[in-house]
């Protein structure tokens, strides 16, 4: 197949594409910089410049399937910056995927979707989206989502794939900031780590993404996630284990660090 790929230098997007390419698709990647165009060569796809506010139906070209994985996932930024990238990225995509022609859609999405600051225990696909979250990040995310499905057509598939704290090999965001935070002695658990978490390993959600080319119904979101819950001491224990590091077992209360991180 034609694929089309955002994100692509990044954590899902490279892992995709790496699969991708070695399944045998024609995979084109966006590509920002010179950089990034060396990173996606690598992966054996082909770099096209352009980014989230100037992509076109020229630059997707004949792709049948694009695959967005492309997002702003930073913790701090302009006020408008996850608007957009996150919810203005997405409708560029779509404009862009529908003129060139293709097919199917498929949007990288987060349980972060879901949240508005409540626990989100035992929830489905039929939970509510939180397009008002106070949190920017999840609301951005629900946004776009309610973009990309209400997209879907009897011509033009659109599908959500939903992941939950994605680990694994060429991890670039959570890795590095847990290692720094170690390193320089600010890490602290919050009630010792006993909160569970669902988790995603970079794996699964490539074997979703490559599932999701030909499988699934046009306007649903998946979650994709490993089997199980963990505590977040076992994730994070052993994700820093993994690089050699042994946290420190200091801790804050659950209420001490809601309020300073209010």
């Amino acid at each position: 197949m034609r694929i089309f790929v955002t994100g692509a230098s990044g954590f899902v997007g490279g892992a995709a594409t790496k699969r991708l390419v070695r399944d045998g698709h024609e995979v084109r990647a966006m590509s920002r910089s010179e950089a990034a165009d060396g990173a996606i060569r690598a992966l054996g796809a082909e770099p096209v410049r352009c980014d989230l506010e100037t992509v076109s139906a020229e630059h997707v070209g004949e792709a049948e399937i694009v695959l967005h994985c492309a997002a702003y996932v930073e913790q701090w930024g302009p006020p408008d910056a996850w608007k957009r990238a996150n919810v203005d990225g997405a409708a560029r995509m779509l404009e862009a995927a529908r003129g060139a022609g293709a097919g199917r859609f498929i949007h990288i999405g987060t349980e972060a979707a879901l949240f508005r600051g409540q626990h989100l225990r035992g929830a489905d696909e039929s939970y509510p989206l939180a397009p008002r979250s106070p949190y920017p990040y999840s609301a951005t995310k629900a946004q776009a989502e309610l973009l990309v499905r209400q997209a879907n057509s009897r011509t033009f598939e659109t599908i959500v794939l939903r992941p939950r704290f994605i680990w694994g090999p060429g991890d670039t965001t959570l890795l590095p900031t847990l290692e720094a935070m170690a390193r320089s002695g600010r890490f602290m658990w919050i009630d010792h780590g006993r909160a569970r978490t669902s988790s995603t390993h970079i794996d699964n959600l490539v074997q979703a993404i490559t599932l999701a080319l030909t499988k699934g119904f046009g306007g649903e979101a998946y979650f994709i996630l490993d089997d199980g819950v963990h505590t977040m001491r076992q994730m994070l224990s052993g994700m820093a284990a993994a690089r050699g590091i042994a946290l420190p077992d200091r801790s804050a209360p659950s209420w001490l660090a809601d309020a300073i991180g209010a």
